[in-house]
């Protein structure tokens, strides 16, 4: 339900800040102010999730999404004025919901199911990137775009809503320990400790997300000027990725890790290639089917093996909720950096046609420094089981 949510309004949020606005740096400040308070949020309310009760948290984020899109929906146009402070709730809504999410997902699957379960997890993702972006372009296109953007963003607030009604109904989940801040870094700073390179591994992975989370959108948008154009590539690559989670999630097992994940980083990073090309609807679409079809093979590894990574010992699994939010922190400093590399091409985007496609390229090929940092650990961590999952 929540991902329908998100697929509804996500998609096109990036478009109506752009159309109203006509600033790509409005846009890189909004994420980039999303991907800081989101990490911060992880960090601070992890001792509410740790000691108390994580439900809460879940349903405060699930709720303070449907806010930002009651808020979005009653300033129009003029929302473009607080992208920024927009920014902030949208990433404390993230912040409070996917940590409490990503705790109850360890705590629900160990090493033997988790390949498996992160599969069905980006089938249902893709399920709803099917079907919603797809209504919605066509909502926008014959309400002649505002009145079009009104409706989803009315629907996505009411499922938001919804969403909370019926958390209520979730089984509250036992809470233990004390929270330490600290945890993360002492981890870091512990010679041969593993999370040494898995932290920067997922740094590499948030690199290339905080770029290709908003921007491909909008690029098909500009490139077609046709918010219904952008919702068939939604609907195509989605079915793409549907397909492909599927088979993957269903063949991949722990010894089998590294060489997907490798053929994953090298492939996700050649599909870049179609970016040279001129930009067109055909060529984007190219690229967004070759992406959904090979990301599977590197994000379930990668995603597996690191929260196979918490649960490798019973003492590191009942610091779960510490580790969840390094893996957060190092999410959050990739996106930065990231969304960073987007502001600091801006002023030169339109000298050449070879700036946009550079900056996807650089930053989509982190990947395979990921995988390089990852090689030792893929498979390697799989020995434990989730003793502290309840």
């Amino acid at each position: 339900m929540l991902g329908t949510a998100n697929a509804l309004s996500g998609t096109f949020l990036p478009i109506y800040l752009w159309k109203t606005s006509q600033s790509f740096a409005l846009i890189g400040w909004f994420n980039l102010t999303q991907f800081l308070v989101s990490g911060l949020t992880f960090w601070l309310a992890g001792k509410w999730v740790k000691e108390h009760n994580k439900m809460n948290s879940l349903r405060l984020g699930v709720a303070l999404s449907g806010l930002f899109y009651f808020v979005v929906l009653l300033m129009g146009k003029s929302a473009v004025t607080y992208a920024v402070p927009l920014g902030a709730m949208i990433g404390l809504g993230n912040g409070f919901f996917w940590l409490a999410f990503n705790v109850v997902y360890f705590e629900v699957t160990e090493p033997g199911n988790r390949d498996r379960f992160n599969g069905w997890a980006g089938l249902l993702g893709s399920g709803a990137g099917i079907v919603a972006p797809w209504i919605s372009g066509w909502l926008i296109t014959i309400n002649n775009g505002e009145r079009g953007y009104h409706i989803i963003f009315t629907v996505s607030a009411i499922v938001f809503a919804v969403g909370v009604v019926l958390s209520f109904w979730l089984k509250k989940r036992q809470s233990s320990g004390t929270y330490e801040w600290l945890h993360g870094i002492r981890q870091l700073r512990e010679r041969g400790n593993p999370w040494r390179f898995a932290f920067p591994a997922i740094v590499c992975q948030g690199v290339r997300e905080g770029v290709y989370m908003f921007f491909i959108g909008l690029l098909v948008f500009l490139a077609t000027k046709n918010e219904g154009k952008l919702g068939n590539f939604s609907l195509v690559t989605s079915l793409v990725a549907l397909a492909s989670f599927w088979l993957i999630g269903r063949m991949l097992k722990p010894e089998r890790r590294r060489a997907a994940m490798l053929i994953g980083a090298l492939a996700v990073t050649a599909t870049i290639a179609t970016l040279f090309w001129p930009l067109s609807y055909r060529t984007l679409l190219i690229f967004g089917i070759g992406t959904a079809l090979f990301m599977p093979l590197y994000i379930l590894p990668m995603t597996s093996t690191v929260f196979d990574l918490i649960g490798s010992t019973e003492a590191s699994a009942r610091q779960r909720e510490e580790f969840v939010i390094l893996r957060e922190a190092g999410l959050t400093v990739g996106r930065i950096v990231g969304v960073a590399a987007y502001l600091l091409v801006l002023p030169y985007m339109d000298r050449s046609d070879y700036v946009v496609p550079g900056l996807m390229l650089a930053v989509g090929a982190f990947p395979i420094l990921g995988w390089w940092l990852m090689r030792g650990l893929l498979g390697k961590v799989t020995a434990g089981r989730n003793k502290a999952s309840s």
